[in-house]
């Protein structure tokens, strides 16, 4: 199968997601249709509770909508069992989130390796391997065996970056990547998680406010109140 005939990398049909609380249900995300090619970066923006992150965790499988389908590389998941969709996250999808949440007890190195432990694709040699030149190309390689206290914020995020590249997956899915950064830190993240799909072909969906952030993207998708509002490309 050549690329034009993959399958879109996301394809969402009348996703709902209701939490039926005791006293009146809570509707975050409320009939969502969309479609991500492969290869696109896109940003998902909306003011705050307006469900921006609660549709990432949808698409990335984090968490099971109350109604509608969801197809990820063409497979239907709403028929997958728990243990199915650990392991399909696993190997499709890397996260970035607002905070790290690197190991404090493993190196750099060891973080990024172990995605590939658990999916267990590669030998140990090789998974070791996979992680230098990963943080190799995010320059930090001089860094692949300090821990994460040793490494400053931009630092620790790149990491996480690499770490959610660890498994070669199709999605990288990023949850305000730059929300606690500084100005430069997060202008580096920026354009790194941009040429991961303009150079390496990944399909990156990343949640922010920051303008500045969503405007290197192919296209931006609005949600206000559960809904999309507005989808559109820059330019």
């Amino acid at each position: 199968m050549n690329a034009a005939q993959k399958p879109p990398a996301i394809e969402a049909e009348h996703l709902v997601r209701r939490l039926d609380t005791e006293e009146v249900p809570v509707t975050l995300i409320n009939d969502v249709s969309l479609r991500i090619e492969r290869n696109e970066f896109v940003c998902i923006m909306g003011p705050s509770g307006s469900g921006k992150s609660s549709l990432l965790y949808l698409l990335g499988l984090l968490d099971m909508p109350t109604s509608g389908s969801l197809r990820v590389d063409g497979v239907e998941t709403s028929g997958l069992d728990d243990d199915a969709i650990t392991d399909f996250r696993l190997a499709k999808m890397g996260f970035v989130f607002q905070f790290h949440f690197l190991l404090a007890e493993f190196t750099a190195l060891g973080n990024v390796m172990l995605p590939m432990r658990k999916l267990a694709r590669w030998s140990d040699e090789e998974a070791q391997a996979r992680a230098m030149a990963l943080l190799d190309r995010f320059e930090l390689k001089a860094h692949a065996h300090k821990h994460p206290s040793q490494l400053s914020g931009g630092q620790r995020q790149r990491v996480a970056i690499a770490r959610a590249l660890a498994n070669d997956p199709l999605l990288v899915l990023a949850d305000e990547p730059t929300g606690n950064l500084d100005s430069a830190s997060s202008a580096n993240v920026r354009d790194l998680l941009r040429d991961l799909s303009r150079e390496m072909g990944k399909t990156v969906v990343a949640v922010t406010h920051d303008a500045k952030f969503a405007s290197v993207a192919d296209r931006r998708i609005a949600i206000v109140d559960g809904r999309v509002d507005a989808d559109w490309q820059p330019g």
